[in-house]
Formats: C-alpha cells, sequence, structure tokens
C-alpha cells in the first residue's frame, strides 16, 4: 500500500470496507448517494485506490485487498516511523504530554505490551 488516502479516497474506501464485495456499479452508484459524486469520479478515485493497492476491481467486482483496521495499522507504523524515528516510546511520550493516563487507559496499554511481549 502506497501513499496516504486523501478525505474523498477514505470516504469512498469506507463504502467498500462497509459493503464488502460489491458490484463496481453499485459501489458508483452509492458513490452518487452518498457523496453526490458523479459516476466518473466514482471510477476515477476506484482506480487510484486500485493503484495505491488497497481494493482490487475484477470482473467488475470491487473488493478491498486490506482491512480498515490494517490499513489504519500500517498508517499508523508509517507515522511512528516518520515521526519518531520509529520509536514507540517517544510517540507516547508525546501523546501523552500534558495528559494525565486513566487507570483504564494504563491496564490496556499494559495488556497490550504484555502480548506483544509473548508473541
Amino acid at each position: 500500500m502506497e501513499d496516504r488516502l486523501g478525505a474523498a479516497e477514505t470516504k469512498f474506501a469506507e463504502i467498500v470496507w462497509e459493503r464488502g464485495t460489491l458490484p463496481s456499479g453499485e459501489l458508483a452508484r452509492l458513490a452518487a448517494e452518498r457523496l453526490g459524486w458523479k459516476k466518473s469520479t466514482a471510477y476515477t478515485v476506484l482506480r487510484r485506490l486500485c493503484d495505491k493497492g488497497l481494493i482490487q476491481n475484477e470482473g467488475g467486482v470491487v473488493t478491498a485487498l486490506l482491512s480498515r483496521e490494517e490499513y489504519a495499522a500500517r498508517q499508523s507504523t508509517q507515522f511512528v516511523s516518520e515521526t519518531f524515528g520509529g520509536s514507540l516510546p517517544a510517540f507516547l511520550a508525546a501523546f501523552t504530554a500534558g495528559r494525565k493516563l486513566t487507570e483504564k487507559e494504563v491496564r490496556e496499554l499494559q495488556r497490550l505490551i504484555d502480548e506483544a511481549k509473548e508473541g
């Protein structure tokens, strides 16, 4: 997956993530209904997302190659890498600067750390 998605691309991808596999014509209809797009705009964005490796359009059937969660994980990893040199502790320090974590947040973070250590 290359590049981040713009706001319009994200809204379009949300339709695919929500619906799963669907015909490209139905996707274009939903984009017109929900986003106010012309058919040509929907197909342009569809092609861009296919070029970016997020979705595929095979035989007029559109499917996501990455789930919403997989896309978010890749973007998060890329952000931490670019902004904090890949340092998760540096990211967490910046994220929590100036705010106190709740006990629930601390427990959840500890659970995630424990799970990551276990493999």
